[in-house]
């Protein structure tokens, strides 16, 4: 699932959060996990400005190992986003499923093709 807010471009790309979350989910709870993912990553794009992309990824050798790229206008921003209903519900009904969650904060080489890449894909509206 590719999720992305049209404020890419808006940012000064040095101001922007990049961050890397590392996620192992126990095994038996694979779908209701990935649905509550997905959920949470579409509300984040779509109700909040500051939220650039959130695209969640799981490893195909090992379907339990997820990674998130996380992409905010600022540090602000990501702090706003810690704080709303839909990462609240997230956070609280995932818990018990996490076996390993780890933060990588992230610093961009060349931030400023961001928004070429954004403007490059080809992402229908709904």
């Amino acid at each position: 699932m590719l999720t992305l807010s049209g404020t890419a471009c808006a940012q000064a790309p040095e101001a922007m959060m990049v961050r890397i979350s590392e996620i192992e989910i126990t095994a038996g709870q694979l779908d209701q996990y990935k649905a509550i993912l997905a959920e949470e990553a579409e509300a984040s794009v779509r109700l909040e400005p500051g939220v650039i992309a959130i695209f969640p990824m799981y490893e195909k050798e090992s379907d339990t190992t997820f990674r998130i790229l996380e992409i905010y206008a600022d540090r602000r921003a990501y702090e706003s986003h810690l704080t709303t209903a839909h990462f609240q519900k997230y956070k609280s009904t995932t818990s018990p499923m996490v076996k390993s969650l780890k933060l990588v904060d992230m610093q961009a080489i060349d931030a400023k093709t961001m928004g070429r890449m954004f403007t490059k894909m080809k992402v229908s509206a709904e």
